[in-house]
């Protein structure tokens, strides 16, 4: 061993030594009381890493007056699907709120064929999107995956969408006759994708 490496051997157990010392009496002074402890699975349990914080699904807080609705299965699929066609997009939990609030907004998150004269013009679908204004065919914009992607390109295009309050955003995308009606479901679509993001 050459004279070098000895010297830091011993500089090490030295330290190890000396800190041993210093320990024990003050060791032996510590409260001693039992402490309680819990499972690391049981910790790790209630911090979930991921799910998603309400704080970004929400960066502006709820607006006053939200609405909310009892959803059948049909209606937790698409939103289901709606989270998923925002995966696929490349895109955060704060775009799915805007997208299932607006869906909330136009549809009630029912996948609605043409209405006839219940209808705006040739709305239909998720988002209530008109095959006569570029949306694509009836079949695609009935398509929840379909929909949802071309109603995200849609916000893609919106500079600064993520900063906006959630009815601005979706509003620019949908240009609707009642710009301000989005804002009431926007509690509940954060429930939904704080509840189905990673189910």
């Amino acid at each position: 061993m050459n004279s070098m490496l000895r010297k830091s051997v011993l500089g090490i157990a030295g330290v190890a030594f000396t800190g041993g010392l210093f320990a024990g009496p003050v060791a032996a002074h510590a409260d001693v009381t039992p402490v309680k402890t819990v499972p690391v699975a049981a910790v790790q349990a209630d911090v979930r890493a991921d799910k998603p914080d309400m704080g970004k699904l929400l960066p502006h807080g709820a607006p006053a007056n939200q609405s909310m609705i009892e959803l059948n299965d049909e209606q937790v699929g698409n939103v289901k699907a709606i989270i998923a066609a925002t995966k696929k997009a490349g895109m955060d939990e704060r775009a799915a709120v805007v997208s299932i609030a607006t869906a909330l907004q136009e549809s009630k998150l029912e996948n609605l064929g043409h209405l006839g004269d219940r209808n705006d013009h040739d709305s239909q679908g998720l988002f209530q999107q008109r095959p006569s204004s570029g949306w694509g065919t009836v079949e695609q914009i009935t398509d929840p995956e379909y929909s949802t992607l071309a109603f995200l390109k849609g916000l893609k295009q919106v500079d600064g969408w993520q900063d906006m309050p959630l009815t601005e955003a979706a509003q620019t995308v949908q240009v609707s006759a009642y710009p301000d009606h989005y804002a009431q479901w926007e509690q509940q679509a954060a429930d939904l994708v704080a509840e189905h993001w990673t189910s």
